[in-house]
């Protein structure tokens, strides 16, 4: 049997989504560099032309997502990278690929804020504006990796997602992940699945942009390859002009949701640690899983069932793995970056039989094992 050949690497996780990206398919970037996300940019302008894609530094973020919406219509797997003001300013153009039903991938890269904040310092303060800072009823698809393996990972992850049901995804890192460096293993001959959006197979007077399917997701031409089709930021028809009318309307926005909530099972991405026996859990994303993870360790050598569930996926947030931890375990503990954000989703589905406890930190500052390990004992 041929022995596969390994690659390894000592990435940044940035420069692990630069490898996950390219592996996934992307071959059309539009950025602007921006504290701790500049890398993506970096390495993608070197690695991009090399596979003949094409990489543009645009003049703000507005113009990046927009560039990036233009390249997907006409059939190229596009993404961009930014932090928290950058993708303050990119929530326009997301609710426009999120109605226009444009694949695409958008990387933040957590730093503290509000406004500037702290460029160079992690938070996770961007949880709930990934899921509502574009205005309107939508549905949308987060991933968030806590190492840089899962940074190569989710982001093909994502590409796979957007193509597959025809929706913006972002994944969201913190400052942390972005700049950590691991060594990962690749081989180059490893099978990963590579997802593409659905192509029409009808002639182009029959094909309807956005027709309704048992999937909720309608085939996609891309632009000038004979199929024309009209694309709004507007509320549309299943032939893309817009519309008013009530049923129209209705059917169109439930189908937006449907082709996300019928298929929840799929996206539901998590890692289960030591959490069978748990009478104390932690439910922990991003950087902070690093350190919940050690705590565990560290209260099992101590002799307390602690466990941790981590969520790669933020949203759709992981009810199911998250209710089945709070009627198990005594005692949840969220710690996060921020003040309470996943925090409220766990109280949210919480049907009483679990004390929730939390530790918030807003100074820039990474939450360390310690810290759980005493809030373990403070409380349970």
């Amino acid at each position: 049997m041929k022995k596969k050949a390994l690659k390894e690497l000592l990435l940044q996780g940035n420069e692990a989504v630069v490898e996950g990206a390219l592996r996934a398919g992307c071959r059309f970037f539009a950025g602007y560099p921006i504290t701790p996300a500049t890398e993506i940019s970096e390495q993608l302008s070197v690695r991009l032309p090399q596979v003949d894609g094409t990489f543009i530094q645009m003049e703000d973020e507005i113009a990046s997502l927009g560039a990036v919406i233009g390249a997907s219509l006409a059939g190229v797997k596009s993404m961009t990278a930014t932090s928290g003001p950058g993708f303050s300013l990119m929530q326009e153009n997301l609710g426009f690929a999120i109605i226009a039903e444009v694949p695409c991938v958008i990387v933040n890269a957590m730093r503290g804020g509000p406004s500037t904040g702290l460029p160079t310092s992690p938070a996770q303060s961007d949880v709930m504006q990934a899921r509502w800072g574009t205005h309107g009823d939508h549905p949308i698809i987060v991933l968030c990796p806590s190492t840089v393996r899962e940074c190569f990972d989710l982001t093909i992850k994502a590409f796979n997602y957007s193509e597959k049901y025809r929706i913006p995804v972002i994944l969201l890192i913190d400052e942390v992940v972005a700049h950590m460096r691991e060594k990962i293993t690749i081989a180059d001959d490893e099978t990963i699945d590579i997802v593409n959006r659905v192509k029409p197979t009808v002639p182009p007077e029959w094909y309807i942009p956005f027709e309704d399917t048992p999937r909720g997701v309608p085939p996609m031409a891309d632009f000038g390859e004979g199929y024309r089709y009209h694309v709004t930021g507007l509320t549309h028809d299943v032939r893309g002009f817009p519309t008013s009318r009530p049923d129209e309307v209705d059917a169109f926005i439930r189908r937006l949701f449907r082709k996300v909530s019928q298929n929840f099972a799929d996206f539901q991405i998590g890692e289960h640690y030591h959490i069978d026996d748990a009478e104390v859990a932690i439910i922990a994303y991003g950087c902070v899983a690093r350190s919940a993870r050690r705590a565990v360790a560290d209260c099992r050598d101590k002799g307390i069932k602690a466990g941790m569930l981590k969520l790669n996926t933020i949203w759709p947030f992981m009810r199911t793995d998250v209710e089945k931890v709070l009627r198990q375990a005594k005692v949840v503990i969220v710690p996060e970056m921020n003040m309470g954000q996943i925090s409220r989703e766990v109280k949210r589905v919480n049907k009483g039989s679990a004390k929730i406890f939390t530790i918030n930190r807003v100074d820039g500052t990474i939450i360390t094992p310690q810290e759980i390990m005493g809030r373990i004992k403070e409380v349970f």
